[in-house]
């Protein structure tokens, strides 16, 4: 027999990438593995084909805590076009309607207000949503249409930017779930005329800093003739993703012990509660843990530095 194929190097971390417009979020994701030569990768929240922005993509050990990106707050900036309704709901569909546009700035300034704070939205059917075990999305593409139930958002901010009939460009900062294309949809079926998203661009995700995220051409530049170290450097520190967390400092002896998975009671003077990040005496990164209310740390997701140097 061979020796088996090796899978990628023991690297942890998570890179920014400026997702390219027509490429799937795990395409584009297995281009950055390959390029770091990592054992394992994941994504925090696909993008549409025709969508661009921030994708972090976790690396090694940072795909534990992928999920809490998954449930980040995230701030898109957003082109729909008016009077044309696609069965998508963006540019990639077909064309199911076309209606006259009769609305100007101000009609869509007080429809608009609709769709502030907490509301119930409809998720798309082409959407990677489960049912039965199959996304959505299958579903749709075979022209069945499944009963979905409502589920409440929350749209943070919803800032009017410009309006070229039949052009509207909005920015959204909105919570975990929400669809653009369907809010997209849901205003143009409000306005009367009917919408399709055109662009798409997420600007951020969680508080992640804009200025460190790159493009996959220019990381694909960046790493000709580099050795792997250097572009290991372009990697954020795998507890940027749950920075929302507090901070519990170890001493020696916890250490040792959440490494063994143990549970730890502790004096908790800070009164920490519920889910915490936790760093070693040496101030390394261990994990995610709960503090529970008898002052008892139960470790939840923790990093494994076995196959680390």
């Amino acid at each position: 027999m061979g020796r088996p194929r090796k899978k990628g190097r023991d690297i942890d971390g998570i890179f920014l990438l400026d997702k390219p417009q027509g490429m799937s979020s795990n395409d584009i994701m297995q281009k950055v593995k390959r390029l770091f030569n990592a054992n394992k990768a994941g994504h925090t929240g696909a993008l549409d084909p025709l969508a661009t922005g921030m994708l972090p993509i976790c690396l090694g050990e940072a795909t534990k805590f992928s999920q809490f990106l998954l449930d980040a707050d995230k701030r898109y900036l957003v082109t729909a076009k008016l009077g044309e309704r696609t069965d998508t709901s963006d540019a990639d569909g077909q064309v199911v309607q076309e209606r006259e546009v009769n609305v100007g700035t101000t009609e869509i300034l007080t429809a608009l207000d609709n769709f502030r704070g907490d509301i119930l939205q409809v998720p798309t059917m082409f959407s990677a949503l489960k049912h039965n075990g199959k996304p959505l999305y299958e579903y749709a593409r075979q022209g069945i249409t499944v009963e979905r139930e409502a589920r409440p958002i929350t749209i943070f901010e919803l800032k009017f930017i410009a309006y070229q009939a039949p052009f509207l460009t909005l920015e959204v900062h909105c919570s975990k779930g929400t669809y653009i294309r369907t809010l997209v949809d849901d205003l143009g079926e409000l306005l009367g005329c009917g919408a399709h998203v055109t662009m798409l661009r997420r600007l951020a995700v969680a508080q992640y800093p804009v200025e460190r995220m790159m493009t996959f051409a220019d990381l694909q530049n960046f790493a000709v003739n580099r050795p792997l170290a250097e572009l290991d450097e372009l990697l954020l520190p795998m507890d940027t993703a749950v920075a929302n967390l507090p901070a519990l400092p170890l001493d020696e002896q916890q250490t040792k012990a959440v490494g063994f998975g143990q549970r730890v009671k502790f004096d908790n003077p800070e009164k920490y509660h519920g889910l915490v990040r936790l760093f070693s005496n040496q101030k390394r990164f261990l994990g995610v843990a709960e503090i529970d209310p008898n002052n008892v740390i139960r470790p939840n997701r923790m990093v494994n530095y076995s196959n680390n140097k």
